[in-house]
């Protein structure tokens, strides 16, 4: 389908009504106070849409972009959402009405609620505002893109926005900070169930499909565990689902007022930690990491996407890790791939699910590409350790490459390797995986532009763009370059126009260069409490503007009546001056350490207690199977022999008297 630039949204007003007077009204209690000609109105959106009269048009366009530079200051996009000017909530429900506008404010107004979004800290005063924009973005998704005749570049935005917003959902949920919302979750149901009929039309655009995926899972997963009694999706059903819930609902269990993660993401916020604290575990916490791969095979893909973006964030930082992520991605591809051929034979697992952590791999690894620390980083997840051939190979035109073996699952290895299975009739994880590199090649070539000390990466990216677009002849990965073309905005090509520029707009964000960040950091202090510091922010009272400077003037003013300083009476001593107290870092890895151990220990125990289990269950068959076999040979023995007794058996003791006494002679 021919990819068109966003039309006129809903005219009458796309935000969803249950939420529509509410926030208007907070919006306006917040204005109230010192009124703006700048107000963002239902009544300033209809006359936006629908004024014909160029003079009042160019009036308005003038007010809203003025709404756009305000909400840019109350966003804080180039501080990162901090400053006494920074007000989240607000700011993300203006953005979201200037949203409804139709054009470039529309254009604009998405483009700076992603960018937000992403790089925004975890906060529990968010979350009213954030159920507000989830809303509104699955009205807009339900109610008015699914009833469009073909893909608008309007479409792609939202559902990276709600992929973002419902990840940091999950995130809350994970604290055990939803509690309270369960009002706003049932007010999302019966968009979740229009989704979920109609997020299949999305099936050729995988970067689109993935999030209503991840969005219909994380909900589905909330759900469950916040609303007991009600299920998202077909109500008659409501009984037969809990019978058969799969598997990623299965090990819903409360941990911390939570959800109890598995083995894997455990391992990867370890990871993180350790790269962070340049602490000596890291070499034995990949180590671990590596035993539980088998559980990036399983039905938890939800986990498995998060756990896979956390050790993302780690691989930016540290070599040991960007090997570990890409040796995990190609054990899991290989086991797939296996599977798949087993499946022609005989009834295997359904891995349906399997695309999904290969497209949110591929995306991790070109964010490594552009983002990492150091060139090397960059150029390990890009070409591979140290394969010459590979990336000459993926340069040279060839009409029919030969089947190689995944050996890398870089950037060149992955499309060496997809590409040599493409067909008609190939696997979903085969041509979903295809896109998504194209796809994200499309889009780092549009992020390098202009960017002298990446000249090296860019044009080698160019070239292998050149190779794929003049010999592929698929058309799902011809589309994967449309489609990305049309979410830039512009599909010219940068390196044809030498004077071209990066954009210098803040909120023109292609990839989310943050949220990563901010969940293994939130997911870190989960895991890993310390005395210094919360996981998120504490429930607190809503406080008045006013009351707020009011008791800041007096907590200062009550600071400075109790700092005072004291002076040591005494010298400290030899002893004191040899041992000296740990520093911060030191006790952060010596409690670490002292965690993963605990952790290891118990799973040690677990594993003991498994092989026990295992060597007695052996045993007992062993012992079976042999007394069937000699019950067996006694039966045959038995029919043919006509004796009852074993074999190399000697007869019964009064047999053998019976015997002598005939043996002997008479006298």
């Amino acid at each position: 389908m021919p990819i068109k630039e966003s039309p006129v949204i809903n005219t009458s007003g796309t935000i969803s009504s249950s939420y529509n007077g509410k926030f208007l009204r907070f919006h306006l209690e917040n204005v109230r106070e010192r009124r703006s000609p700048f107000s963002i109105t239902k009544e300033f959106i209809l006359r936006f849409n629908e004024t014909k009269n160029p003079k009042e048009k160019e009036e308005l366009l003038d007010l809203a972009r003025k709404n756009i530079l305000r909400c840019k200051r109350k966003l804080g996009l180039k501080t990162l959402g901090t400053g006494k000017h920074v007000h989240l909530p607000t700011a993300w429900t203006e953005v979201t009405y200037l949203a409804q506008c139709k054009g470039d404010v529309q254009d604009q107004a998405l483009n700076m609620l992603y960018a937000s979004v992403d790089h925004a800290s975890f906060d529990y005063d968010h979350l009213p505002a954030l159920f507000f924009v989830a809303e509104s973005v699955l009205y807009r998704l339900c109610c008015d893109a699914f009833l469009k005749p073909y893909l608008y570049s309007v479409e792609i935005k939202l559902s990276k926005i709600g992929y973002l917003v419902f990840l940091r959902l999950f995130i809350y949920f994970l604290h055990g900070h939803l509690e309270s919302f369960k009002q706003h979750l049932l007010r999302l149901q019966p968009y979740l169930n229009a989704l979920s009929f109609a997020g299949e039309s999305y099936y050729k655009y995988p970067n689109i499909f993935s999030n209503v995926q991840f969005i219909l899972k994380t909900m589905e997963i909330i759900c469950k565990r916040e609303l007991s009694s009600v299920s998202i999706f077909s109500p008659v059903e409501n009984k037969q689902q809990y019978k058969d819930v799969d598997s990623d609902t299965e090990h819903l269990q409360l941990y911390q007022e939570g959800y109890e993660v598995n083995h894997l993401l455990w391992h990867c916020v370890a990871a993180w930690t350790c790269v962070q604290k340049n602490s000596p575990q890291l070499n034995k916490v990949l180590e671990h990491l590596i035993i539980h791969k088998t559980q990036l095979q399983k039905k938890h893909w939800l986990d498995s996407a998060l756990a896979l973006l956390v050790l993302g964030e780690a691989a930016k930082l540290n070599m040991a890790c960007l090997n570990t992520l890409m040796n995990l991605m190609r054990d899991f591809l290989l086991s797939i791939m296996s599977v798949q051929k087993e499946e022609e034979s005989c009834k295997v697992d359904d891995f349906s699910w399997a695309w999904n952590v290969v497209y949110t791999y591929t995306t991790i690894l070109a964010e490594i590409c552009l983002y990492a620390a150091t060139s090397d980083l960059r150029k390990t997840a890009f070409v591979g350790f140290c394969e010459c051939e590979s990336s000459q190979k993926a340069l040279l035109p060839v009409d029919k490459p030969e089947q190689p073996e995944l050996k890398q699952t870089s950037i060149l290895g992955l499309l060496d390797y997809f590409s040599s299975k493409m067909s008609d009739n190939c696997d979903q994880v085969i041509w979903i995986g295809y896109y998504g590199v194209v796809y994200n090649l499309v889009k780092m070539s549009w992020e390098l532009r202009g960017d002298e000390e990446q000249d090296g990466l860019r044009n080698l990216i160019w070239q292998t763009l050149r190779t794929t677009k003049d010999h592929e002849e698929d058309g799902r990965i011809r589309n994967a370059v449309n489609v990305a073309e049309a979410e830039l905005n512009d599909p010219t090509d940068p390196f044809t126009s030498y004077s071209t520029k990066a954009s210098s707009n803040v909120g023109d964000e292609i990839f989310s260069k943050y949220i990563g960040w901010r969940i293994a950091n939130t997911l870190s202090k989960l895991f890993f409490p310390s005395t210094e510091a919360h996981s998120l922010p504490l429930k607190k009272p809503l406080i008045k503007r006013d009351q707020k400077k009011s008791l800041n003037k007096k907590q200062d003013s009550m600071k400075r009546k109790v700092l005072h300083f004291t002076v040591r009476e005494q010298q400290p001593s030899a002893s004191e001056l040899k041992f000296s107290y740990l520093d911060f870092f030191t006790k952060g890895d010596e409690e670490l350490a002292r965690i993963i151990d605990h952790h290891w220990q118990k799973e040690l125990e677990i594993r003991q207690k498994e092989d026990a289990i295992c060597a007695d269950k052996e045993r007992k068959d062993k012992e079976l199977e042999e007394n069937n076999h000699f019950r067996e040979i006694m039966k045959r023995r038995e029919e043919k022999l006509h004796k009852q007794t074993r074999p190399y058996e000697l007869p019964p003791k009064t047999e053998v008297i019976s015997l002598e006494k005939n043996m002997t002679p008479a006298n």
